[in-house]
C-alpha cells in the first residue's frame, strides 16, 4: 500500500511538473515584446539621426533595476520589453579564462550570490552563480555572455556596451565575430577610442562622451563621421546644455541625459516622472534610467503622432 502511495504520489508530481512546463513554454510562445528592429549599420544610423520630430528613445541602465530582475539578464531586459520598446547600456567584463560576459562590477558579492573577482573565475564557474536582483534577492538568473546577450538582441533592441575591464582590442575583435550587422554600440569615453573602433569598423556605433564644447571639438577633428554617434552630455540638466543641443543637433546627433546617478534617486515617483519629463523638454532625444519601465509611463503622452522612426519599433515576439 505504501509503495503504491509512493507511485501516486511520484506521478502526480510529475504530472504537475509537466503542466508547469507546458504553460512555461505557452507563455513565452504567447508573451509578446515591444521590439526596436533594427537589422544593419544603415538603419542603426538612421534610427539615431536627430530629426527634431523623434520618438523619444528610453535607455535601461544596466538592463533595469527591480525586484525579482537582475541587472545585465537578459531576463531583466526582455521584462522592460514587455513593456515598452528600448535599448540597453550594459557592462562586459572578462572571465578568468578571456570569455567576455556582462556583469558591472569588477567583485561578485553585491550582484550574485558568489565572492571574489569576476576575473578570478572561468566562465563555467560564474555559471554556477546566480544573479541577485535590486533587493539583494537570489533570482534564477545566470551571469549571461556577450555573445549570448548580442544573439538574444537581434530584432529586439540594441545593446550599448560600456567601457571596463576588456581592451578595446579584444572589443574590436569580439564584436567583429559576434556582430556581422554592426548594431551593437560602443561606449566611448573620448576621441581616441572612437578613432580606435573607427579603424577596425567604418560601421561601429557609438555613444560618446561629449559634456562640454571642448569635448565637441575634440569629435568634430577626429574624423569619426557625427552620423556614427549619440552623445552623453551628463547626468543631469544644465543651463549650458542648449548651446551642446544645437552644436550636436546641427550635425544630426541625439543626446542623452542618463538619470541613473540624479533623477532616479528621487524618493518619489511623481517627482521622478516629472524629472523624465523635463529632461525631455529640456532637449535629450534618450533617457537613460534604472527604471526604464516607469520612464516609459511618465513620458508616453510625449510620443509624437507621427514619425519616420516609428517603422523601428514593432510587435516581436
Amino acid at each position: 500500500m505504501k509503495m503504491m502511495r509512493k507511485k501516486i504520489n511520484k506521478l502526480l508530481l510529475l504530472i504537475s511538473f509537466l503542466s508547469l512546463c507546458s504553460y512555461q513554454e505557452l507563455t513565452s510562445q504567447t508573451k509578446k515584446l515591444q521590439v526596436i528592429n533594427v537589422k544593419n549599420a544603415n538603419e542603426l544610423r538612421d534610427f539615431f539621426e536627430y530629426t527634431g520630430n523623434d520618438i523619444p528613445i528610453i535607455s535601461g541602465h544596466r538592463g533595469q533595476k527591480s525586484i525579482g530582475f537582475a541587472e545585465n539578464s537578459i531576463e531583466a531586459l526582455e521584462e522592460v520589453l514587455s513593456y515598452t520598446p528600448a535599448i540597453f547600456e550594459v557592462d562586459p567584463r572578462l572571465t578568468k579564462d578571456s570569455v567576455i560576459v556582462l556583469i558591472h562590477d569588477a567583485t561578485l558579492e553585491r550582484t550574485t550570490n558568489g565572492t571574489g573577482k569576476v576575473s578570478d573565475f572561468t566562465l563555467e564557474e560564474l555559471k554556477r552563480l546566480r544573479l541577485k536582483d535590486a533587493e539583494g534577492n537570489i533570482t534564477n538568473h545566470q551571469i549571461p555572455t556577450l555573445k549570448e546577450a548580442i544573439e538574444w538582441s537581434r530584432g529586439k533592441t540594441i545593446l550599448n556596451l560600456d567601457k571596463k575591464d576588456v581592451p578595446l582590442s579584444m572589443m574590436a575583435q569580439k564584436l567583429e565575430e559576434f556582430d556581422e550587422e554592426s548594431v551593437v554600440m560602443v561606449t566611448v569615453h573620448n576621441a581616441a577610442e572612437a578613432v580606435f573602433y573607427y579603424s577596425k569598423n567604418k560601421n561601429r556605433m557609438f555613444s560618446a562622451f561629449i559634456k562640454t564644447e571642448e569635448d565637441f571639438k575634440e569629435f568634430d577633428n577626429s574624423g569619426v563621421p557625427w552620423t556614427q554617434m549619440i552623445a552623453y552630455i551628463g547626468p543631469r540638466i544644465k543651463e549650458e546644455d542648449n548651446r551642446i543641443y544645437n552644436l550636436l543637433n546641427a550635425k544630426g546627433v541625439m543626446c542623452m541625459i542618463s538619470a541613473a546617478s540624479t533623477y532616479d534617486k528621487l524618493e518619489e515617483s511623481a517627482e521622478r516622472d516629472k524629472a523624465y519629463i523635463e529632461v525631455l523638454k529640456d532637449g535629450a532625444s534618450i533617457i537613460e534610467s534604472d527604471y526604464p519601465i516607469e520612464v516609459f509611463k511618465a513620458i508616453n503622452s510625449m510620443i509624437p503622432d507621427s514619425s519616420t522612426k516609428a517603422k523601428y519599433y514593432q510587435i516581436g515576439g
